[in-house]
């Protein structure tokens, strides 16, 4: 080559890109398909995905509740059971083997447990009812006599797993705003 522009077979002529004698061209800006800059990972996938808006239910028509006067540990069970059936869940048993899995009732859809101790129910107890209920397909339900540790209640609240405390009259209270929507709404 002696310095002229290569001519093609055409007659146009064969110029090398600006900026190739020099290294390489520099890259286009990076982009999406539409032409937006790259959004970052916290944009593209947020920590959480609120739920489609849905339409309220109507409230259940449903009498009045009649509580069962707590006087034993069994008879906190009996009060959460018959809160359980006001809501409208049916089949409430009590599983032969409850202190194992630690859940003191079931239902179809259904997996309750029972804190009847004097001491805040805690963030362990939270996670192990949320998880048999994952395991069983099914809504957990927490109930305490004493309320829950501040750590059990945040969590509750990231899960969605309604909380109630029992008073010793036998009427079971919403907790946290998940109890607040199963008490407006009944069971599913």
């Amino acid at each position: 080559m002696d310095g002229r522009e290569d001519r093609r077979e055409d007659g146009r002529e064969d110029r090398e890109p600006e900026g190739s004698r020099g290294g390489p061209a520099p890259a286009p800006p990076v982009t999406d398909w539409f032409g937006n800059p790259p959004r970052s990972f916290a944009e593209r996938y947020p920590a959480h995905i609120p739920l489609p808006p849905t339409a309220p239910r109507p409230a259940p028509a449903r009498g009045a509740f009649r509580p069962v006067t707590i006087r034993t540990a069994s008879d906190a069970v009996a009060a959460a059971a018959t809160y359980l059936r006001w809501l409208g869940f049916r089949e409430i048993v009590q599983p032969d083997d409850r202190h194992s899995a630690g859940v003191d009732l079931r239902g179809p859809g259904l997996v309750a447990q029972v804190d009847p101790s004097t001491r805040p129910a805690g963030l362990r107890a939270v996670e192990c009812l949320w998880l048999n209920g994952l395991g069983a397909s099914a809504v957990g339900i927490f109930f305490s006599l004493a309320g829950y540790t501040p750590e059990a209640r945040s969590r509750a609240a990231e899960i969605g797993l309604p909380l109630f405390v029992l008073d010793l009259t036998g009427t079971p209270q919403p907790v946290n705003n998940a109890a607040d929507e199963l008490t407006s709404g009944g069971a599913v």
